[in-house]
């Protein structure tokens, strides 16, 4: 592959990504969120795929799939690969007990550990905190819980950096508010259709800290179409959001521009974001996500766009 994605840093944390990252939970084959399996051949050839390309960017989480299967897939593509070739850098997530739901401090290094072994690796450059929703943020900051067990694994050099990643956004901003983390992620949330996460990666950047936004597409509406995908975010959504949807898809026709290509980069041509994470399910998908972010959109196409954005009221942080 020809195609050259240059690095930048990573808000403050030392490392230096790919405008580009490629997001594993689909290889976990997770058929009740995506409607589709992938087998275990097709996810490790995916990954390898990823080592082969211009992305040095992976990301993965302990929470994907039955018994870890994303990290188990991405540990054997790294074993065949002789190791995680150089210049990639890997993230992954803690997540809780799956048979007991515990979150503690305690669970948060089983967690990694578990990670380690599945990826065959003594540490990882960059931990989140995944989905603290699911635990009220007192827990989550309580002396000795998760994010303090995240600081001490940073500072033991098990992890270079720590992150949260999750959902709504005035919870992530508290998390930042703490000062303990050095990167946030989101999902769904700074789109075509959807800016509810605009103020968070704004004021994050502003502060040093690395932004990551996950799923630009909306969770397939905007890759596939609103006819394809109806739903948005995995869920059912305000009819207002599919109506967008195909305003923009036709406006894109119009101006011979895949909907996917127009996107994806919004968030690759944000200031403010440092990386797109973006989950592919297939070898051939890496190449042509590196090509969708290097599509010629014309300048009025923003600009119409822009106009189509559905009301706030229908953002899943609106």
């Amino acid at each position: 592959m020809t195609a050259v994605l240059p690095t930048a840093p990573l808000g403050s944390t030392g490392l230096a990504v790919t405008a580009l990252c490629v997001g594993t939970s689909p290889l976990a084959s997770m058929a009740r969120l995506y409607g589709y399996e992938v087998g275990e051949e097709r996810a490790v050839a995916t990954v390898q795929a990823v080592f082969d390309s211009p992305v040095r960017f992976l990301d993965t989480s302990n929470g994907y799939g039955e018994d870890g299967s994303a990290e188990r897939r991405i540990g054997e593509a790294i074993r065949q690969a002789g190791g995680l070739p150089s210049g990639v850098v890997l993230a992954t997530k803690v997540d809780p007990d799956p048979r007991t739901g515990d979150f503690s401090g305690d669970r948060v290094r089983a967690s990694l550990e578990e990670s380690l072994e599945r990826l065959g690796l003594d540490r990882v450059d960059l931990l989140h905190l995944h989905d603290p929703e699911r635990i009220p943020f007192e827990e989550g900051v309580a002396r000795g819980g998760p994010v303090d067990a995240l600081v001490a694994l940073r500072d033991e050099g098990l992890a270079r950096a720590i992150g949260v990643a999750g959902g709504p956004v005035g919870l992530l901003q508290s998390y930042l508010d703490t000062g303990a983390f050095d990167v946030v992620l989101t999902h769904n949330r700074y789109t075509l259709l959807d800016r509810s996460a605009e103020p968070l990666f704004r004021r994050a950047h502003e502060a040093g800290l690395g932004v990551l936004n996950a799923a630009p597409y909306g969770g397939g509406m905007l890759a596939r179409g609103p006819a394809a995908q109806p739903k948005y975010a995995y869920g059912e959504r305000d009819p207002r959001i599919a109506e967008a949807a195909r305003a923009m898809q036709a406006a894109c026709n119009e101006a011979g521009v895949p909907l996917a290509a127009a996107a994806l980069q919004l968030s690759t041509r944000a200031p403010f974001i440092d990386s797109t994470v973006v989950g592919v399910s297939a070898p051939e998908r890496v190449a042509e996500t590196v090509a969708l972010a290097g599509t010629a959109v014309p300048d009025g196409l923003w600009d119409e766009l822009e106009r189509m954005v559905p009301p706030r009221a229908t953002w899943l942080d609106g």
